[in-house]
Order: C-alpha cells, then sequence, then structure tokens
C-alpha cells in the first residue's frame, strides 16, 4: 500500500483530472478544456500564458483560436512555434490595458509569431497603439458626420443600422487604432442616439 501510494503521488496530473481543473479553478469552458488539454504541451502552454496575466479566459481564446489556426496553417508543433507563453500572456495585458484593440492585437499575434517578437516591442515599432485621445476621435467624428449629413439624418430618424456605418468611417479615418469603446460612446453622443 505504501509503495502505491508513493507511486500515485509521483504521477503526473492526467488530462482528465487537468481539464477538470482548468474548468473549475479557472472557469474555461468544457470544450476549451477538452481542446486543450488534448495536449499536454499545448495545456503548459495554456497554464504558463495564463501566469503571466491572470486571464485564463482571454487566454484560452487566443489559444483555441488564432494559435491554433496559425499553428495548423504552418503544420508546426506547440514546441516548434515562435509565440512563448509569456509573450501571449502580456499581449492579453496590453488588450485589457486599453494599449491595444482586439483587432489590433491579431495584427500584433501574427507578427510575433512570424518573428517571435515580444508584444510591447511590435506595438511599439509598427506604431499600433490604441488612440484613445477624446479630442482627437471627436474632431474624426465631427468631420465625418459634418461629411455624411443624410446618413446622419436617417440614423437619427431611426435606421440603426447606419451606427455600423459611422463607426466603420472613423475607424478607417483613424487607421483602426481608435478605442472602439469611446468611438461608440462619442458617436452616440454627437448623433444624439
Amino acid at each position: 500500500e505504501s509503495r502505491l501510494a508513493d507511486v500515485r503521488a509521483r504521477l503526473p496530473e492526467l488530462p482528465d483530472q487537468k481539464r477538470d481543473r482548468f474548468q473549475r479553478e479557472l472557469g474555461i469552458s468544457a470544450y476549451d478544456a477538452a481542446v486543450i488539454t488534448e495536449s499536454r504541451r499545448l495545456a503548459g502552454f495554456f497554464e504558463e500564458a495564463v501566469s503571466h496575466c491572470g486571464e485564463p479566459k482571454a487566454v484560452a481564446n487566443w489559444v483555441m483560436g488564432e494559435l491554433l489556426r496559425l499553428q495548423k496553417l504552418a503544420d508546426r508543433e506547440i514546441d516548434d512555434i515562435p509565440v512563448k507563453a509569456a509573450a501571449l500572456g502580456a499581449l492579453v495585458k496590453l488588450i485589457k490595458s486599453g494599449s491595444i484593440s482586439n483587432s489590433i492585437a491579431k495584427t500584433v499575434f501574427e507578427e510575433m509569431y512570424k518573428t517571435g517578437g515580444e508584444p510591447e516591442q511590435i506595438v511599439r515599432e509598427k506604431g499600433l497603439v490604441q488612440i484613445s485621445d477624446t479630442s482627437a476621435i471627436l474632431a474624426t467624428i465631427d468631420k465625418i458626420i459634418a461629411a455624411n449629413p443624410a446618413q446622419a439624418a436617417e440614423l437619427r430618424a431611426g435606421k440603426e443600422k447606419l451606427f455600423g456605418f459611422f463607426v466603420g468611417q472613423v475607424m478607417k479615418q483613424m487607421g483602426g487604432k481608435a478605442n472602439p469603446n469611446i468611438v461608440n460612446e462619442l458617436l452616440k453622443k454627437q448623433l444624439g442616439i
């Protein structure tokens, strides 16, 4: 009995146990936990990335989406990808802090996957910092509303689908770098909706 207990104590965490722990302790879905724990290396990558940012759901989304997509396209194993777990954690932190948007993050992640670079460095070098300056966003919004008076009138009259048009125009004008939450808030205010 004592020898069996000793052997059990030295066994690594089994995939089912890890899956259950990820769901229970980290709050990720059963599906995500099942996919992530299919590979011990992927589970380790996920857990390390979470340890760097404390955002298990966000990391799971990146692992399940962009990471596995690019890994499959390149036909690589998790150990052979240039993105390090700590770098993915740092990318999630940049998103959570509002430094970059999700759309900018996808561009940064693709560059990380190509070069193995650090997200902060890529954001700096490529000038991808999200614009949260309300006066700059407001000036762009005012310009776009002035250039599209008919659409603004239709939107105010109840054609709600046009709101997306205005958001798109602002984002296009600002190179996709405007903070989308601030854009939505200021647009509603300026359009009186």
